[in-house]
This record gives C-alpha cells, structure tokens and sequence, in this order.
C-alpha cells in the first residue's frame, strides 16, 4: 500500500515522495498523481509507437532494402526480442538499484539506437538496430509496471492498469495515421527520425518529473544469482506462471495481427496506407474502450478471473472466424468482415491483458520488478516467435495469420484454466 507522510518537490515525486498517486485529497496530491499517471502512460505508450509507427511503411521497406517480406518481417521481431530480453536484465536491476536509474539509462540507449536504425544501409543491419532498440526500450515497460506495483494494491491496481490502457492506447490509434501521414512526405527513414524525438522528449519528462518510488529499504541487495533465485520462486508459483502464460500467449495472438496485417490489408485487399492506417486505428479504439470498461465498470463489481475468462473465450472466437473466412469456407469474403473479425479480437484484448498484469502481480509485492520482468519477457518472446510464423506462407494469404492467433487463443485459455483454475475461491485462485 502507498507510503505516507512523505513530501513532494517541484511538482514531482522524489525519493522521500507519496509511494502512490492519490485519488482524493488535497488538489496538489492529485495533480502528483496525475503527473505519474501521465509519464507511466508515456513509457507503455513507447513499445506501440515503436512497432505500429512501423507498420505502414513495411511494404515500402521491402522494395528500398531490397529484402522479402519475411526479413523485413524479422525487423519487429528483433525489437520484440530485444524488449522481452531486456526486461530480464532491467526488471531485477530496477529491485536492486531503484526505478529511477535503470530507466533513465535505457532511454538515452533506446534514443541512440532510434536514431541509428534511420541509417540502416540493409536489412540485416536494421534488424541489429532493431535488436538493440527493443533492448534499450525494455526499460519503460518493465520499470512502468514495476512502479505501477510500487503505488498500488488489489483492485486499484487492477484500475490503474485499465487507465494506463487508455493512455498508451493512443500510441496504437495514432501511431499508424502519423506514420502513413510521414510516408506522403519522405520515406520510411522519416518513421525513425520522429521516433528518436519522441524518445527524446520523454527522456526529459522521465527525468523531470518521475522521481524513485522504491525506498532503498525495500531494495534487494542480491546479485545476478539473488535474482535468478527470486525468478525461479516466481515461476514455482503455479498460479503466476498461469497467469503469465494466458496473458504472453494472448500477446501474441495481438502481435500475430500486427506483424501480419499491413500485409493482409494493403497487399492481399489493396487498401492504402492511409486506409490500413484508419482501420489499425479503429482496432485500437476498440482496445481502449473495453479497458475502460474493465477498469471502470466490471472491476469491483465482477471477478477479475471472470473478466478475464470472457475475454480470452471472445478472443479464441474471434480467432476462429478469422480462420474461416481466410481459408475459404464463407467463399470469398472481402475486407470488411475480416476487418470486423480483427475489431472483435483487438477489443477483447481490453479484457485480457490488464486483469492477467493485475492477478499476477498482486501475487508478487515483494519483488515486483523481477515478476514484471517475467510477465514481459514471455508476452515479448512468444510475440517475437509468432511474428515470423505469420508470413511462412508468403505475401497473398492471410491463413498463417489467423492459424497462429487461433493456436495462441486455444493455449491462452488452457493455461488459464489449467494453472490458474479460477473456479477455485480463496487465495489461490485470486492471488489476495
């Protein structure tokens, strides 16, 4: 639970700050809280923009770097790995050493790397720079859901994670329009110039304005071997990994429709950039607003666990119809119905990801930077590996696609019943 009888300076939390953004009280503690709210936005928000800024210009890749639609493919997959690894490193560091430092070095990292990847002579080169970005970028999402852990307990966790969603969901809806907008007046080149100044933009919020919210007393002193340690409790914990598995599983059935669909969209139904732009935005619109609805009207009212149930079983569904209509079983369907199938699947993402954030990191306040660590890495690992698979088959069908977010649905949903077994009252089964 927050820290109390702590103070603020210059508007912004310090090491002596309250542990958690108010929701009541004085003006002056919830404009704090509003401060941290904002800048926690802004680091979830970096992974979208760095992904789906990107994705308009993919079909404008392959041509200019000469390379297959399955290399350049390699290119998110590469930041997606990069993010996932280097949660694992910046997740345990941030419990030794604080929130504060980790973040602030991997941001001035991602910066250089952005700015490096809009020099990329060749495919292979981008795909290194990629790397080395999602490694850098890793610090914003693991520190994030780290502080987020730092301020908040229960319920107002699972809240918090639901407002979060609506803030970063803005990155996904915007972040294709700006890109295809780049694309009308440069190249592809021009997505990773404006990158490096949202980094750097950020960079200077971060430091500014987001102070430590992990007193040294509650810091781990271990080393590399103390956190390996406390990653293998965490994942002897039958119900973290659960969760953990339904939520990177459901992740990837979301990264098999963003690695995939500018593809699907533009090259197998002929729409335009800036069409793929609108749709990819309105997707995203239906992302946000089930999580609003999650965090504003079910939490409290119903069951986490039951939130959560309903939306892997409107994902696998979803996933299923997908995979019907591209495999020719309706006939020939056009882009309409496959772009409502998508909507449903996005949505419901709204359901699942923060209720599996929430019930797993509820189980874990003694090492929340380890536990976020493992809860990214597997979304960004099994994300990077579906990412490929979804243009096995070429450029002109869109059936990978939709078997991989079928596959991951159908898992998604057994580790969830099978680990977590959410019929079960008490302790166990809710993590409280």
């Amino acid at each position: 639970m927050p820290e109390s009888g702590q103070k603020t300076t210059q508007g912004h939390i310090t090491e002596s700050t309250p542990a958690a953004p108010a929701t009541g009280g004085t003006p002056a503690a919830r404009s704090v809280g509003l401060l941290v709210t904002l800048v926690l936005g802004g680091l979830t928000a970096l992974p979208p923009l760095s992904m789906d800024m990107y994705l308009p210009a993919l079909p404008e890749v392959t041509g200019a770097l000469h390379a297959p639609a399955a290399t350049v493919q390699l290119t998110l997959t590469a930041c997606l790995a990069g993010m996932a690894l280097g949660q694992l490193v910046v997740g345990p560091m941030s419990d030794k050493w604080g929130r504060r430092r980790p973040l602030l070095v991997g941001m001035v990292v991602y910066v250089l790397a952005t700015a490096v990847c809009a020099l990329a002579p060749t495919a292979e080169l981008l795909i290194g720079f990629r790397l080395l970005q999602g490694l850098a970028g890793a610090a914003g999402i693991v520190i994030a859901r780290a502080v987020v852990r730092d301020l908040y307990e229960g319920v107002e966790m699972a809240r918090f994670f639901s407002t979060l969603m609506l803030i970063s969901g803005v990155a996904p809806i915007i972040a294709p329009l700006i890109g295809g907008q780049i694309l009308r007046i440069t190249d592809w080149r021009g997505v990773f110039h404006v990158l490096t100044v949202i980094g750097i933009l950020l960079t200077f919020v971060v430091w500014r304005f987001l102070g430590e919210t992990l007193p040294p007393e509650r810091r781990h002193e271990g080393g590399v071997g103390d956190a390996l340690r406390t990653m293998r409790g965490l994942l002897a914990d039958r119900v973290f990994t659960g969760y953990m598995l339904a939520g990177g599983l459901a992740f990837a059935a979301l990264f098999a429709y963003i690695s995939a669909s500018p593809f699907v969209v533009q090259e197998i139904y002929g729409a335009s950039p800036q069409t793929f732009s609108l749709l990819f935005g309105l997707n995203s619109i239906g992302l946000v607003a089930v999580g609003q609805i999650n965090g504003k009207l079910l939490v409290g009212r119903v069951s986490l666990d039951k939130a959560l149930g309903w939306g892997l079983g409107i994902i696998l569904l979803a996933a299923l119809a997908l995979l019907l209509m591209t495999s020719g079983v309706f006939g020939e369907v056009g882009l309409v119905p496959v772009a409502a199938g998508l909507f449903v699947l996005m949505s419901a993402m709204g359901l699942a990801m923060p209720n599996t954030n929430a019930q797993a990191l509820m189980r874990t306040p003694h090492a929340a930077g380890s536990a976020s660590a493992l809860l990214g890495t597997s979304s960004f690992l099994v994300g990077a590996v579906a990412s490929p698979l979804v243009g096995i088959a070429g450029e002109h069908t869109a059936v990978p696609m939709a078997v991989v977010q079928l596959t991951c649905a159908v898992l998604s949903l057994a580790c969830f019943l099978g680990l977590c077994r959410p019929w079960r009252s008490g302790k166990e089964a809710t993590g409280v």
